[in-house]
């Protein structure tokens, strides 16, 4: 039951073909070393406020440079990947793009797909604002996968507020979560930890989160702190501050022997507001 699993922490730039190249560079040392899937953090191919120049770079699925290259690389290698997420172009939505995250097979194929669902709309810090629903539209449902380590559910940074997100996930069977995320050093230094291990306790469920880090092309300074968390809350992994890929071993059995003794997911009820 136990299973090696791979994160890539990143300082994501601006050009979507130099992401790429990292990217598919990560998935091969990913395999290399033994694991069984990757995760990658949230805007893995390309990070950038610039709002021109984000759409003038985003690209549908069938044309993003590092959606392809995730998927030639897991293939050739034969990994699967959690691609954290990427900003791209859907002809449901002309004017704005999906912050979209995807699961990879080991044979280059998508499993899954998971549009953000909550958009970062905040002043991080005094005089840091973020408007990301100026550029994005807002996903819709929850989505899975049956994956290497188990049934995976989906969901992206600001979603770690909403628990609702997270119980909609569990109870639909999920027994790990990735979180990939671009945690803001503010937010990050107060909440990222915090969040994270609260959601892994309250769902009994594996938390795995692929962060950004560092001084991007952008402007914009992110956490990193990538986190692997267990059911019972307790960091399997902390990755600091230093772009790279990190390992981690997760035993699946862990979450039922959670469960069993604290059974949340049977105890909880559904509550109306007065």
């Amino acid at each position: 039951m136990t299973i090696r699993i791979a994160i890539a922490q990143m300082t994501s730039g601006t050009a979507p073909a130099a992401n790429a190249a990292v990217l598919a560079d990560h998935v091969a040392a990913a395999a290399a070393d033994g694991a069984a899937m990757l995760f990658t953090p949230e805007m893995s191919g390309m990070l950038d406020r610039n709002t021109a120049r984000l759409f003038a770079n985003a690209r549908s699925e069938d044309e993003d440079v590092a959606l392809a290259a995730v998927r030639k690389a897991a293939r050739e290698a034969g990994i699967w990947v959690a691609l954290g997420s990427l900003a791209l172009r859907d002809a449901r939505y002309p004017d704005r793009l999906v912050n979209r995250s995807l699961v990879i097979d080991d044979t280059g194929e998508i499993r899954a797909r998971y549009d953000k669902m909550h958009l970062f709309d905040v002043e991080a810090a005094p005089g840091e604002y973020y408007r990301e629903s100026a550029s994005f539209v807002a996903g819709v449902g929850v989505s899975l996968a049956e994956t290497p380590v188990g049934t995976l559910g989906l969901a992206i940074c600001y979603d770690v507020r909403f628990p609702r997100l997270f119980d909609a996930l569990s109870g639909a069977g999920a027994v790990v979560i990735a979180l990939p995320a671009a945690f803001t050093r503010p937010t990050g230094r107060a909440h990222w930890h915090t969040l994270l291990r609260a959601r892994a306790i309250e769902t009994a469920s594996f938390v795995i989160a692929a962060a950004q880090t560092g001084e991007h092309e952008d402007g914009r300074s992110t956490y990193g702190h990538s986190l692997v968390i267990d059911p019972w809350g307790d960091i399997l992994l902390d990755a600091d501050e230093a772009p790279g890929l990190h390992f981690a071993e997760i035993d699946l059995s862990r979450a039922e022997d959670v469960r069993r003794r604290i059974p949340v997911l049977q105890h909880r009820r559904d509550i109306a507001a007065p």
